[in-house]
């Protein structure tokens, strides 16, 4: 049987973690595009984070579906060659259970129940096992053997009686030898094997014989069988000889009876490859059960499967940092980075595309794409390109704004139809409403973290139309930063609350040497962990160039 992948190989689209409107729109719209340039390969958006409400409202407005949520892109039991060998009925035979695993080259079935659901395996050794257990003649029933079993075990046509719904339920028994010592040796319900000889025959179906099995497609009379079918004896015949019929009959025992049903192993497709490698190596099982989130199985994984394992494929749009990126990076395969940010630290196996340009925004970026391909853009795309460029660049009022970028706000306006700066109180307004939030939602609405040298450091930025919100918002987060600090085991943290209409910052701040680390980059006093920033208001341009510049001089002396 042929491996198949239990999913599509698609390249994931995403965004930094604690993702703002930027890093989701460009990875929604980015994704469309490359859906749109390179139809034969399959693209999904993605987020590292969750959302802000700026965001889900910009989502909202224009239609969008959140991307897809991952947390960490390291392999998966999703991202290996799932073995799809089907479920097995628990009430196959031993002999039915050996065919299937030699025609499928596999050494463990599994044993699943009508709706899919895994009961147990049975594997190769149990087999063994069981075909060494030849002192119990009382096995087959034991087992609870169907005598449908036996018939398909044995290969044999049934001649008196009606083989449906019955169950063995005495002994084996020869039927070797006189009358008399028949007599002796069988009671009510034994299976008697016996040959061609009619008083053998008669005397088994006298003493109350469940079954009698004829071998070596020999004779029974009419006479004989009208007996039987009156006594409600059953009687088949196999091709089979006495000898092999014996040998062979113990395999028509239901497979669940030898099956293993408790502590069973089991992965999922969001088991991590690490996590099943250590369990694989601590076990000698070969193979292990994959079940889907509701227990119903999928197929089996063995320690070769994971040697062909595929790493997730990545887009990277928003950041090139790894500090930024999603969990389990180094792992995965970056494809392509798009961002408008410095240059930061993240090394990939081979020559990738990289197109980072000083611009406001990455979706001015990919605007620019749409163009160059010659790709539509519809209205759904149009506003969510729209709500990340008026983001960035705080309605043009950051430093880190270009024509370029307003431009292209203006033009992606016009096509999702709506009245841009109406639309972009109403967006921030709503992105700064804090009802119902943490202190930690707070910080991580849009939230990056650093490093220069051995300092590593947070900045977290929210932007404000209303300084009840940006007041309400201070009061919140200002008692938590230290424990932030300390959970994030971080020299600084940083969060700047920034008022849009006034092109403003107040910000906040812990850690040890940061008020100092502040007035130094900024030339200000900073009073109880607050500074007060005019003209201030982008994290990019203003703030990380002046920290970065700060450290590096308390390095120098």
């Amino acid at each position: 049987m042929e491996n198949e992948k239990t999913a599509l190989r698609t390249v994931k689209v995403i965004g930094h973690r604690n993702p703002d409107t930027d890093s989701i729109c460009s990875a929604i719209a980015y994704s469309r595009l490359k859906a749109a340039v390179d139809p034969g390969h399959s693209y999904e958006p993605c987020r590292a984070g969750l959302l802000n409400r700026e965001t889900e409202f910009a989502l909202a407005h224009f239609g969008a579906q959140p991307p897809q949520l991952y947390t960490d892109v390291a392999p998966q039991i999703r991202d290996v060659d799932v073995r799809r060998v089907k479920g097995v009925d628990g009430e196959m035979s031993l002999r039915r259970a050996w065919t299937t695993m030699r025609d499928e080259q596999i050494d463990t079935l599994c044993v699943v129940d009508g709706e899919g659901k895994l009961q147990g395996l049975v594997t190769i050794k149990d087999m063994a096992v069981a075909n060494m257990d030849l002192l119990d003649d009382t096995i087959l029933a034991k087992a609870g053997t169907s005598y449908q079993n036996v018939v398909d075990t044995l290969g044999a046509t049934v001649l008196a009686g009606d083989v449906a719904g019955k169950k063995v339920t005495g002994r084996i028994v020869i039927g070797a030898g006189n009358a008399e010592l028949m007599e002796k040796a069988i009671s009510k319900g034994d299976i008697v094997i016996v040959s061609n000889r009619s008083d053998s025959q008669l005397t088994a179906i006298e003493m109350d014989a469940g079954c009698i099995v004829v071998c070596a497609d020999s004779k029974v009379s009419a006479s004989i069988q009208t007996i039987a079918e009156e006594r409600g004896c059953l009687i088949i015949a196999t091709p089979h000889s006495t000898y092999i019929c014996g040998q062979m009959i113990t395999q028509a025992a239901p497979i669940r009876f030898y099956m293993t049903g408790k502590d069973l192993l089991t992965f999922t497709l969001n088991t991590p490859v690490e996590e099943a490698s250590k369990v694989m190596a601590s076990v000698r099982y070969r193979y292990f059960p994959i079940l889907d989130e509701e227990g119903r199985y999928l197929g089996v994984v063995s320690r070769r499967n994971l040697m062909n394992m595929q790493r997730k494929q990545l887009i990277l749009v928003d950041h090139n940092e790894k500090t930024q990126a999603v969990e389990g990076l180094e792992e995965a395969e970056v494809l392509e980075i798009v961002d408008h940010h410095r240059i930061g630290a993240l090394e990939t196996d081979g020559p990738i595309y990289f197109r980072n340009l000083p611009v406001g925004c990455t979706c001015t970026i990919i605007y620019q794409m749409y163009g160059e391909y010659g790709v539509d853009i519809d209205r759904s795309t149009a506003g969510l390109m729209l709500s990340a460029i008026l983001s960035d660049t705080l309605m043009f009022r950051s430093p880190t704004c270009t024509p370029v970028d307003e431009q292209a706000a203006r033009a992606l306006a016009k096509i999702a139809g709506v009245e841009l700066e109406k639309y972009a109180d109403e967006m921030f307004e709503r992105g700064g409403d804090i009802t119902g939030k943490t202190a930690d939602e707070i910080l991580n609405t849009d939230y990056k973290i650093f490093s220069s040298g051995d300092v590593r450091f947070g900045v977290g930025q929210a932007t404000y139309m209303s300084e009840k919100n940006r007041k309400a918002s201070e009061d919140l987060v200002g008692p938590y930063l230290q424990t932030a600090l300390e959970k994030q085991k971080l020299d600084y943290i940083f969060c700047m609350f920034t008022d849009i209409r006034t092109s403003s910052t107040e910000l906040m701040m812990a850690g040890e040497g940061a008020e100092e680390l502040i007035g130094r980059a900024f030339g200000v006093d900073v009073t109880k962990g607050v500074a007060d920033l005019p003209g201030v208001v982008s994290r990019k341009k203003q703030m990380i160039p002046a920290l970065l510049g700060a450290i590096k001089q308390s390095e120098n002396g």
